[in-house]
């Protein structure tokens, strides 16, 4: 119950001029490593991810005052960081002229000389395998094995039924192991 009073308060602060810019420092430093990392397992690259998550931040305190406070706050901010780092995937393979697997492909092959990516093979190759996944079943994926959101969340943030998320981390799943099994 503490946790809604915190963030009903976060909120109200957030719509408050008189307390809205240490409001948001307050929720900048609530959410920003884990809405980075969400948008990292979508956009891989370190410096992508930056602009991505600022992006994210910039949409977050303009429309502010549009959030109705029907879902929780994080819910709003990971579907703003979500939709951010697809149409930044989107417009970046519309720029280099190859569809987004093609993309998702090539930045599985950069992961290997970013400086700021620390996995090792087995990792790099779970992360082929995730790219390998319709772009839904890689979210719901990532959300659920990464982020360990619940359902009811990830619904929240894909617009998705329960069941229909279910079904999808499901056949993701089996998709991965299917993938992992081949090499």
């Amino acid at each position: 119950m503490k946790r809604v009073k915190d963030e009903e308060l976060l909120v109200a602060q957030l719509k408050n001029p008189n307390t809205q810019e240490q409001a948001f420092r307050d929720l900048i430093s609530l959410y920003k490593e884990r809405l980075y990392w969400h948008i990292r397992k979508i956009v891989i690259s370190h410096d992508d991810t930056d602009d991505v998550l600022q992006n994210t931040f910039i949409k977050v305190f303009k429309n502010i005052h549009s959030f109705k406070e029907n879902s929780k706050l994080y819910s709003w901010m990971y579907r703003i960081a979500t939709n951010e780092a697809i149409t930044f995937i989107n417009k970046k393979a519309a720029k280099q002229h190859i569809d987004i697997s093609e993309l998702q492909y090539k930045m599985t092959e950069d992961l290997q000389e970013d400086s700021n990516y620390s996995g090792d093979e087995i990792q790099q190759l779970l992360q082929k395998a995730i790219f390998s996944l319709p772009q839904k079943q890689q979210l719901v994926f990532n959300m659920k094995y990464y982020d360990e959101m619940k359902y009811n969340d990830i619904s929240e943030v894909l617009g998705t039924s329960v069941g229909a998320l279910k079904a999808s981390y499901f056949h993701a799943v089996k998709k991965i192991e299917e993938f992992l099994k081949s090499y």
